[in-house]
């Protein structure tokens, strides 16, 4: 193919058009690696109760490129030498950083791998295509591990205020009608420079940050952690452990070949040889939601029940609280299931369980967000902030959660 005919653009709803800048960007992004995370949605379980949310982590690869175009030419005008190799790599490394999300990416971290998390798998899929390219992306990578001697590059890709999040925040948002959650990535970008080899913002672009910070927290409780969305995902996690668990035991579940694959074998980050990984990257959201409505006719009641959940979108009660759950109460629930369905103690454990979530908008012992003022100091943005509630944001907040079927519910057991 002429290389001239790789220069494509793409019509992206949130920004217009994003181009592809070269031909080995445009390679990567039809690598079939890349390709398939049109297939895994960005958002999970979300759309249950935000019925727009479709998006996929494609869509949000590319988002985050664009966005960092637009920084790099920020950047530049403001003085910061940036080489043609350096940008090209920025460009390969934030397009990358996702591509290691498996379906419903964090269901499946905790339960058909064995507690392998995606930013590993991500880099497994960067050094099979780095060998596949050659070694073109040996610099992109060294950025994306933090070996690289300019650390603010590394800051544009995995920080606090990094593209990742300024995309992901003004694409779900648009997408779930959160409005909450939208923010001001342009001016926000504008605002960025570098000083001491630290990305910084310009203090007159302090409180975009802040209304960052408060979208981030907002979207946080009102989309990814919405008890509803928390529910449909400690289901599929239930889903995919039980399917494990009779196969481990010599059932034979109807699925697809990869996802058969995983649900026989403990798989490691040690197990993840070329094989394991080109068997991983044909996985895909479909793959799951396929099996789930294979399942839900299953002779096993805890996968069937599990999986009619999912489909019908009959999930069970979820209660948030401040104080911890106590084990009585769950103790109390879990017999009363037991008994009314002839289950086991472990049966009944898919049903009713408790757990915990956090939320943190800013986490103040990580890398923070610096605020570059007048006099070319340099100041996290907490202590150069007027906003008393910039110190709130960073306390980490910690809520408990009940998870029981609402069958139980209606007996009034609660």
């Amino acid at each position: 193919m002429n290389n001239i005919n790789k220069l494509k653009i793409f019509n992206d709803p949130i920004y217009g058009f994003v181009s592809i800048t070269n031909p080995l960007i445009y390679d990567l992004i039809q690598h079939p690696y890349f390709q398939r995370l049109r297939r895994i949605s960005q958002m999970g379980m979300s759309y249950l109760v935000y019925p727009g949310a479709h998006h996929t982590r494609f869509h949000h690869a590319l988002g985050c490129m664009h966005i960092m175009q637009k920084t790099i030419q920020v950047l530049r005008f403001k003085g910061v030498e940036i080489s043609d190799q350096e940008e090209n790599a920025l460009y390969i490394a934030i397009l990358l950083h996702d591509i290691g999300h498996g379906p419903f990416s964090h269901a499946m971290e905790h339960s058909i791998v064995e507690d392998v998390n995606h930013e590993s798998i991500s880099l497994l899929f960067m050094d099979k295509l780095n060998r596949e390219f050659n070694g073109q992306l040996d610099l992109a990578i060294k950025i994306f591990r933090g070996e690289y001697h300019r650390k603010f590059m590394l800051h544009l890709i995995s920080s606090q205020l990094d593209m990742d999040r300024m995309d992901y925040l003004k694409r779900d948002s648009f997408y779930s009608g959160v409005a909450e959650g939208n923010i001001n990535s342009e001016r926000l970008i504008q605002m960025l420079d570098v000083e001491d080899d630290k990305l910084v913002i310009e203090e007159k672009g302090i409180y975009s940050v802040e209304k960052f910070l408060v979208a981030r927290r907002l979207m946080y409780w009102q989309a990814y952690l919405h008890k509803t969305s928390l529910a449909a995902e400690l289901v599929l996690t239930k889903i995919l452990k039980r399917a494990k668990e009779l196969t481990q035991q010599g059932r034979v579940l109807h699925a697809s070949k990869p996802l058969q694959f995983f649900l026989q074998n403990k798989i490691t980050l040690e197990d993840f040889n070329d094989d394991v990984l080109y068997t991983f990257s044909l996985l895909d959201d479909f793959d799951v939601i396929s099996a789930i409505k294979e399942w839900q006719f299953d002779d096993d009641f805890v996968l069937s029940q599990l999986c009619r959940m999912t489909i019908n979108r009959d999930l069970p009660k979820i209660r948030l609280q401040a104080e911890k759950v106590s084990k009585e109460e769950v103790i109390e629930l879990r017999e009363k299931f037991k008994k009314d369905y002839n289950l086991s103690e472990k049966e009944a454990e898919y049903f009713v369980f408790k757990g915990k979530i956090k939320n943190q908008a800013y986490n103040k012992t990580g890398e923070p967000i610096h605020i570059l003022k007048k006099d070319r100091s340099v100041e996290d943005v907490v202590e150069a902030s007027d906003q008393l509630n910039l110190k709130a944001l960073s306390k980490p907040v910690t809520k408990y959660y009940l998870c029981f079927p609402k069958v139980l519910l209606e007996k009034a057991v609660i």
